[in-house]
């Protein structure tokens, strides 16, 4: 099955089991909203490639990891949108949750998504509670504190932030969770895998805040320079746009160099140049960049 079905059809049934029995329909609604359209499902796309280059050998826990990764950026995506965050109008081409179905219900759907993540995990790690265990332990870790996703919206309350610990929480703690999970899944250890999702992670961030700043909201998806609005420290408007684009083509070669030994280190390092692909081509297309 291809890693875009697998993926899908995990997400389906974790969210089918969120939606079953009596159940507010409106909530029920909005964990759907939440959830699709998938976007580019980057992050369990990775999860599953190490997964495969670590042999794979349970795929079943392997597409609930998948899912419930996933699922956790749902959440944070839900709540980023929120007003007393990024306030957005639109995600991913769409109204946001809080603006479709209230801010309340949105407020439930992202907690519900985040116990659904562990949820995913949980039940499908019941023949394999040791893997099961370090997977919701990697997943934890990279959602809270003190390195995780809500440190690193934490961050951005600070008067000084801390460039490198804010882009490593708030993007790469997912990414980082993305390739541990994949191995755990399989039966590997986490710690070699850590600096392959740290470096794309980065790369991410970077190409994030290229986007951001090149980008309008009709070709995001999403409301377009919210960095310069919300005055965030970004690569943009720390290197320019030039040396934004040359930090990431350097960061994404440093990913590559960095994969563990495995069985399938070729074909995951194929994955990886295809990441740099879809993140590089978007830097072509170029609007006017205060100070540029």
């Amino acid at each position: 099955m291809a890693l875009t079905a697998r993926i899908e059809a995990a997400i389906d049934a974790a969210v089918a089991r969120g939606q079953a029995g009596q159940v507010p329909s409106r909530l029920a609604a909005a964990l759907d909203d939440a959830v699709r359209p998938g976007g580019a499902r980057i992050r369990p796309t990775i999860l599953l490639s190490v997964a495969m280059a670590c042999g794979d050998d349970d795929p079943r826990l392997a597409d609930a990891a998948a899912a419930a990764l996933e699922i956790m950026h749902c959440a944070s995506l839900v709540h980023d949108d929120l007003p007393c965050f990024d306030n957005a109008d639109i995600r991913r081409g769409k109204p946001t949750v809080h603006r479709a179905y209230s801010e309340p219900l949105a407020v439930l759907t992202g907690d519900s998504l985040i116990v659904m993540a562990f949820e995913s995990v949980l039940r499908a790690g019941l023949v394999r509670p040791e893997r099961a265990i370090q997977l919701a332990s990697i997943l934890a870790t990279r959602t809270g504190m003190p390195m995780g996703i809500c440190a690193g919206q934490g961050w951005e309350s600070e008067e000084k932030i801390d460039l490198s610990a804010y882009h490593q929480a708030k993007t790469g703690a997912l990414f980082i969770a993305a390739t541990q999970m994949g191995a755990v899944a399989a039966g590997q250890d986490a710690e070699p895998w850590e600096e392959l999702g740290a470096r794309i992670g980065e790369a991410f961030q970077v190409a994030d805040d290229l986007r951001d700043a090149l980008y309008d909201a009709e070709a995001l998806g999403k409301p377009a320079g919210q960095d310069d609005l919300h005055d965030r420290p970004n690569a943009v408007s720390l290197l320019g746009v030039d040396g934004a684009v040359a930090r990431l083509k350097d960061i994404l070669a440093g990913a590559i160099s960095s994969i563990p030994s495995c069985p399938g280190e070729a074909a995951l390092a194929q994955m990886v140049r295809k990441t740099a692909e879809r993140l590089t081509p978007m830097t072509e297309v170029r609007r006017t960049v205060p100070g540029e």
